[in-house]
């Protein structure tokens, strides 16, 4: 009997995995951050250029700044370069354009919504803005609208060649 309950159990655990591992091939991933809703969302292919506005998955660059975020607890473990996780954010600035950074931060002199840029985290370990300037070619800006996100306001431009696609939510919770 305990031989077929282990049996049992197996089965099903390898059917989860199969599962995930299809979901996980097929671009489905879970975003367990709140820099976007919680919940299952997609990976889909970009079939143009990317355009300021559009909300994207992208893999950030294995540097020092981003090791440091993550052992903050800014990024997560998972399966990009260095060992990051993907993250979703929107794209406020492209290559060539001006985005300027004080209180709040503005691109080619119009204000960015939601834009409040701070000088410590939410444990109150000091947090310093990224400088002013141009983005550079075949670079990003990245925004999300959630107040404490991790993102271009203090990690700067990163570069397009991390870009995995537009994210497109598919069963979300606000929180």
């Amino acid at each position: 009997m305990r031989r077929r309950v282990l049996l049992l159990l197996a089965c099903v655990g390898g059917m989860i995995a199969g599962l995930a591992a299809i979901a996980y091939m097929g671009g489905f991933r879970l975003n367990l951050t709140p820099s976007e809703p919680l919940g299952l969302w997609r990976i889909v292919a970009l079939q143009r250029p990317v355009k300021a506005g559009d909300l994207i998955f992208i893999c950030p660059p294995a540097t020092a700044s981003f090791e440091e975020a993550r052992s903050r607890g800014y990024v997560r473990r998972g399966l990009c370069p260095g060992g990051f996780a993907p993250m979703i954010k929107t794209v406020a600035a492209l290559s060539g354009q001006h985005v300027e950074i004080g209180a709040n931060v503005s691109v080619n002199g119009r204000p960015l919504p939601s834009s409040i840029v701070r000088t410590s985290d939410g444990e109150g370990r000091p947090i310093t803005p990224f400088k002013t300037g141009t983005v550079p070619l075949r670079n990003l800006f990245l925004h999300s609208s959630f107040a404490s996100s991790y993102d271009s306001r203090y990690f700067g431009p990163v570069p397009d060649t991390g870009l995995l696609g537009l994210a497109r939510p598919v069963l979300t919770f606000d929180p």
